[in-house]
């Protein structure tokens, strides 16, 4: 989320806009408060064009169940002050991101103080993922969440998601049709694009050149099914035929999961471990891989869109995911690359066999992926269609508005 909407609040301040934002300090995915940073201060700050206000938050050392709501509340009453001072000056645009959706509770009352055009966008359906993994399970709880979520959605001007499947969802939540909008996250291909620059990452890491390595990169959660990526390679490093290409799986990244994830690989000579690469290093990474996997658990398929995805496709790079053909992930990449049942490390470790071996049917995928990228995610179109939906929310608030008055009188 942080990547994204920093990438959202800079392309808005270079266009000329007046951007705040109102958030915590960076902990995430390491849920480490980053230095110089305190988890208990406010901190403002402006960066890139973009005004930072970061209010304190109490951070879990396992956060989920009721560790996770308190988490989430933390933050939502220590911005509180913040936004109610914002209420002082004309705002048009009050924009929220979930999760967490106790944020929204805040930004709605700004919106309606100001006169603003209220939007949420939903990353994540955390209520039904909490649900969905188990880490809430009281079935009065999720019918009382449920509830409160749907209430509090309608009462937005516009919510927003970030698949087709997620709008859905949206809307058979009570929200209507004329208020869900299809608002992606995107990828730069400028940035991110097919490139030699793996070989010298690859070089430094001593993977030989006739190695295939299979890639995830990104935050190592509950949700991923890293698990069976796991299992997958244990399976290909105990059954590779002798004809077929050595593969190593390089996951890179942190989170909570990383500790649980590292034990279950001792003593697999197919798995390493790489740190979180900064940014610069990103296209880097993406082309040091031949296979990129995209492991994900089923229960939380139509919930999510992994972000990840979309530097994968436009690296030019085929992708293996663990998730159904009916799902919107699965669909997309169907196109270009293989498909996994979900869960089903012999399966994964089959496809990634399968795909290692075939270097032409590599490069063809791949190129449809980078094709994918382009036509369907990139940066510039999808800010540019959301600035202009930004100017017609306004417009039509200003026209009700106007109309309003001229009633009143």
């Amino acid at each position: 989320m942080a990547k994204y909407t920093a990438e959202m609040c800079e392309w808005l301040a270079e266009r000329g806009h007046d951007v705040e934002v109102v958030c915590p300090p960076p902990y995430y995915p390491a849920w480490r408060i980053a230095s110089p940073y305190k988890s208990w201060r406010y901190v403002r700050e402006v960066l890139a064009g973009v005004t930072v206000t970061r209010c304190p938050i109490w951070l879990p050392m396992k956060p989920a169940g009721l560790q996770r709501i308190v988490y989430a509340a933390s933050f939502a009453l220590s911005s509180l002050p913040v936004i109610f001072c914002a209420a002082f000056r004309r705002r048009d645009v009050i924009f929220v991101l979930e999760p967490s959706i106790l944020n929204a509770i805040g930004s709605l009352l700004l919106a309606k103080l100001t006169g603003a055009v209220s939007w949420l966008q939903i990353k994540d359906f955390e209520i039904d993922i909490a649900f969905q993994l188990g880490q809430l399970r009281a079935n009065w709880l999720r019918t009382v969440l449920l509830r409160f979520e749907s209430w509090l959605m309608r009462r937005f001007d516009v919510v927003s998601t970030i698949s087709q499947s997620m709008s859905a969802k949206v809307r058979a939540k009570g929200v209507p049709d004329e208020r869900s909008v299809f608002f992606p996250d995107w990828v730069n291909t400028d940035l991110i694009h097919p490139s030699n620059s793996g070989a010298s990452l690859r070089a430094g890491l001593a993977i030989p050149e006739t190695t295939v390595v299979v890639l995830f990169s990104g935050t190592l959660s509950a949700k991923q099914g890293l698990e069976t990526l796991i299992e997958a390679a244990r399976s290909i490093e105990d059954n590779r035929p002798t004809s077929a290409p050595e593969i190593l799986v390089l996951i890179c990244g942190d989170g909570q999961a990383a500790p649980i994830l590292r034990s279950l690989a001792t003593g697999l000579a197919c798995v390493r471990f790489l740190a979180l690469q900064p940014s610069d290093r990103l296209n880097a990474l993406l082309n040091a891989a031949d296979i990129h996997v995209l492991p994900q658990v089923p229960e939380v398929a139509d919930s999510v869109l992994p972000s990840k995805l979309l530097g994968m496709l436009a690296s030019g790079r085929p992708v293996v995911a663990t998730v159904g053909p009916e799902s919107e992930v699965g669909r997309l990449v169907a196109k270009c690359g293989v498909l996994a049942r979900p869960g089903d490390a012999s399966a994964l470790a089959d496809a990634i066999q399968e795909m290692a071996i075939d270097r032409e049917e590599r490069e063809q995928l791949g190129s449809e992926a980078r094709r994918i990228a382009i036509q369907l995610f990139e940066q510039e179109r999808i800010l540019g269609e959301f600035e202009s939906q930004l100017k017609q929310r306004m417009a039509r608030r200003g026209a009700a508005t106007a109309n309003d008055v001229s009633t009143a009188t």
